[in-house]
């Protein structure tokens, strides 16, 4: 009799805890769906939101959603019998691949945190409707009550805090976000200093467009995850440029939730089929040859042709080809040298051996010597290894004309032709195999127009004969030898100082000046001094005309750090980027052309304008760094950031006034 007694005061008391516990649902289950367990509980506190807690436990092989399922799925969703304010916070969730569908969500058991704003009624109702799948798929409706008059569970604070503790952070994770689309492809570019291990992207879905399976590449600190986009439909996938894509990025146990503005697919950053990669990297090399970096050493082989007055084809194919292969040569040993940086992780980068003051005398000897020979000063025979060196003379020997190709290459690394900064921004990215494809199709682009002269040499074989003009001819062509090694002399300023550098200098243009004095004559001496000094006027009042001669740089520039960008960006203010080098010839032409222009100057003036630089003309690991989060490995780069454009956009290599003005009118936002 008091066992059942006792029995039955316990049924008793069962059946009276759900009440006095009202503001735990209990563990609620589905008649047709006994793979799922669910629970709901609320504690409701004077003074603030009240905090729910959904509970879900799986059965082994059985998952849930994430709010954005992926490619199939429903995410859970609590339908009140009452409208209410109420924010659904996410734990970070995991990726499910099943017959090559791809979705976002959870297994085992996940709680969801969930908090209530506003007034509330005594008692919440609702029905949370709840999607599980393993080989098929059920969606079931939960029936739920909750009486906030009544104690949250003791254990509810804990539980919720530790729910909370699985939601991915605001920051933390990375120094840098971007985006980029193109192709049908979207591009997310992540910086994080501590590296990555085994990093997961999960990507909030937008009207009309579906994710794929991202497929990821690691570069050190850098993370480059590249996902398939389509309408969901087969058709072709929606332009998602400045748009804004909500995503979580998680690694090894953290993770961080952001918003980032989609921007142009960098060139490191689309996928670019192999084919167009080989495009451009012929393309960048063929337009080398006009870029004003190589000018001399094409003056210098014309010397070569005119001195020699070639009359056979054979002769002019041998010497072509072998100038061709000196360039080709030269482009494998940069691909020699980066891939020594890379493998010994040194910094990589497009000219970065003119940051060396010892490679920079050594050029600068070797332009002196070309330029006395050009001036007639003295013969260079080939009887030795040091003269073959620098021989020029064609005719006697092809190692001469192998090295004029192969100094051309060495002059033409400080210049960022179009094509050029994408083919060499993939390369320095790329798989070591490819690196060296595409810098050997860089060299083939480059030598096209020397092959184009060995393939029909009747091109060279129509100059005029030998005669009195060609002693005109390379006065012309010593004296632009001679301006191309006044300015490698000026490089050494950063190295040695200004004054130094202006007697080395003056003592150059002296002793060539003397010795043109002793070969030629008073005549000569005095006739090639007024010709200099016309071709500067012209220079002069062209860059007077262009409104930038002798404009001052009127901007305040700060140094350039990651800290400084998050800073203005705090402040809601733009911030323009500028890493430059006093041996880069293609910011020169962006100074002058573009930054010292007055309306130019006076954007970048504004109050709410930060001006950053960074100078690469001596190694520096801060800016290397900076280049390589963004994919980058060549000067000059250019970033415009703001309100409006959070990840900031990357201008081209060379830089558009019009351009550059527009996007930072659209860095202001709204």
């Amino acid at each position: 009799m008091y066992a059942l007694l006792r029995q039955l005061l316990l049924c008793l008391f069962w059946l009276w805890l759900p009440v006095s516990q009202a503001a735990d649902s209990g563990w609620l289950r589905a008649a047709d769906n006994d793979h799922a367990s669910v629970r709901l509980r609320a504690d409701a506190q004077q003074g603030r939101d009240t905090r729910l807690l959904l509970d879900v436990t799986l059965e082994k092989g059985w998952k849930t959603y994430w709010r954005s399922p992926g490619e199939g799925g429903i995410a859970p969703e609590i339908n009140w019998k009452t409208p209410l304010e109420m924010n659904w916070r996410w734990p970070v969730p995991q990726r499910f691949e099943v017959a090559g569908i791809t979705t976002q969500g959870y297994d085992g058991s996940v709680s969801f945190p969930i908090t209530l704003s506003g007034p509330l009624p005594e008692k919440l109702a609702g029905i949370l409707t709840l999607s599980t799948c393993s080989n098929v798929c059920i969606l079931t409706d939960y029936p739920f009550t909750l009486d906030l008059r009544e104690p949250a569970d003791p254990h509810f604070s804990y539980d919720f805090s530790r729910a909370m503790g699985t939601l991915p952070l605001k920051k933390g994770l990375t120094s840098q976000l971007s985006a980029g689309f193109a192709a049908e492809k979207l591009t997310v570019t992540a910086t994080r200093e501590a590296g990555w291990q085994k990093p997961e992207l999960f990507i909030d879905t937008l009207a009309d467009t579906d994710f794929g399976k991202p497929v990821y590449r690691i570069d050190g600190q850098t993370l480059t995850a590249t996902l398939p986009v389509s309408d969901g439909w087969g058709d072709a996938a929606p332009d998602l440029r400045g748009k804004t894509l909500s995503l979580v990025l998680a690694d090894s146990g953290q993770a961080q939730e952001s918003r980032v503005t989609v921007g142009e697919a960098r060139a490191s950053d689309a996928t670019f089929s192999l084919g167009w990669i080989l495009l451009m990297a012929l393309a960048g090399g063929l337009i080398l040859n006009v870029m004003p970096c190589v000018l001399p050493v094409l003056a210098m082989k014309l010397g070569s042709i005119v001195q020699t007055s070639p009359t056979h084809r054979r002769s002019v194919r041998q010497q072509f080809v072998a100038s061709a292969a000196g360039i080709v040569t030269s482009f494998l040993a940069l691909a020699l040298m980066m891939t020594v940086l890379r493998l010994s992780n040194q910094a990589l980068g497009w000219g970065i051996q003119f940051q060396n003051p010892w490679f920079i005398g050594v050029m600068l000897l070797v332009m002196v010597g070309f330029s006395a020979s050009l001036l007639g000063l003295f013969e260079i025979r080939l009887s030795s290894g040091v003269s073959t060196f620098l021989a020029t003379r064609g005719g006697k020997g092809l190692v001469g004309h192998f090295c004029q190709g192969a100094f051309a290459t060495l002059l033409a690394t400080p210049c960022t032709a179009p094509f050029l900064g994408t083919a060499v921004s993939v390369a320095l990215v790329a798989p070591l195999s490819l690196l060296w494809g595409i810098l050997l199709v860089m060299g083939i682009g480059m030598s096209l127009p020397w092959l184009l002269i060995a393939a029909w040499p009747g091109l060279a074989l129509r100059l005029p004969r030998p005669g009195r003009w060609m002693n005109i001819v390379r006065i012309i062509l010593g004296l632009m030898m001679l301006g191309s090694a006044l300015w490698l002399a000026s490089l050494l300023s950063v190295h040695i100082g200004q004054i130094p550098t202006r007697m080395l200098s003056a003592f150059l243009v002296t002793g060539l000046w003397l010795a043109m004095l002793w070969r030629w004559g008073w005549r000569t001496a005095w006739v090639s001094t007024a010709a200099v000094i016309v071709v500067l006027a012209i220079a002069f009042a062209l860059l007077r005309s262009g409104g930038a001669g002798l404009a001052k740089d009127r901007i305040v520039w700060q140094s350039l750090s990651e800290q400084a960008i998050a800073d203005a960006l705090a402040n809601n203010k733009r911030v323009f980027v500028d890493v430059t080098a006093d041996w880069c010839v293609t910011c020169k032409a962006n100074k002058y052309n573009v930054l010292l222009r007055d309306d130019v100057q006076k954007a970048l003036s504004e109050p709410d304008v930060v001006a950053l630089r960074g100078d690469w003309s001596r190694p520096s690991a801060t800016i290397s760094q900076f280049l390589h989060a963004r994919q980058s490995a060549a000067v000059p780069f250019n970033q415009i950031y703001g309100p409006g454009l959070e990840q900031g956009r990357i201008l081209p290599p060379l830089l558009d006034r019009d351009d550059l003005l527009q996007t930072l009118n659209n860095a202001k936002g709204k």
